[in-house]
């Protein structure tokens, strides 16, 4: 569903990613962990379109979009619940969701995502749906990103700290909507720091150091003093 190949990324004359490569397929979840500063995000945004890759392919079903705006990224299939949630404060949580609301149900694997499947993934904002964003809980926030980026009917999902600064029944919460999504056939990439979550969702991690893939293997091969070395757990 999605491989990246050799992508390069950077920000003006300074390179940040270096030859990335990774894959997700349909009904699989991929992770990309690292520390702080490693190049994750700098990673999702130029999969996602909002920076330019130096070098490197973009493939979303075997067609190459690297380089390629935004817009036209997410309408081949992937959706974002970005870093920081960004929803729109000044919509209501219906308003966010029809806001991004694309049909792509035809070449997708995932029934089509309407408001009453989001709502019933998420019971908290079907309660909330003529609030405004601006007076939700983080959690309720986190939530409604996700609804957001699933509004789009995306092939691929790609979460980047889905999970961060949530109280513990919050985050609970998330994984178990994401490992409901991924028995529903989506591909999904996950960045986060809750390594023992991952383990129990995750296919295959990828730990980036330094812009660069320095391992990828499934979790269980992923050693406490690999762990220890590249991600300071």
């Amino acid at each position: 569903m999605l491989a990246i190949e050799g992508l390069a990324v950077g920000y003006g004359p300074i390179p940040v990613v270096f030859e990335v490569s990774l894959a997700v397929g349909a009904g699989e979840v991929a992770t990309l962990i690292g520390r702080n500063g490693m190049g994750k995000t700098t990673t999702v945004r130029a999969i996602m379109g909002l920076l330019t890759p130096r070098a490197g392919r973009v493939r979303v079903d075997g067609v190459d979009l690297a380089g390629h705006p935004a817009h036209r990224i997410a309408r081949a299939g992937l959706g974002l619940v970005p870093e920081g949630r960004q929803i729109f404060p000044s919509l209501t949580v219906t308003e966010n969701l029809i806001a991004t609301a694309a049909d792509r149900a035809a070449g997708s694997r995932v029934a089509p995502w309407t408001l009453a499947r989001v709502f019933d993934l998420f019971p908290p904002l079907a309660e909330r749906r003529r609030a405004w964003g601006r007076t939700l809980s983080g959690g309720e926030q986190q939530m409604l990103a996700i609804g957001r980026a699933l509004m789009t009917n995306p092939r691929v999902l790609i979460l980047d700290e889905a999970t961060e600064g949530l109280a513990p029944t919050i985050r609970a919460e998330i994984w178990r909507c994401l490992a409901a999504l991924k028995a529903e056939g989506l591909a999904i990439l996950v960045i986060d720091k809750d390594l023992a979550a991952l383990g129990r969702l995750a296919d295959r991690h990828h730990v980036i150091e330094k812009g660069r893939i320095v391992w990828a293997g499934p979790p269980d091969a992923l050693t406490p003093a690999r762990a220890a070395r590249t991600l300071g757990v």
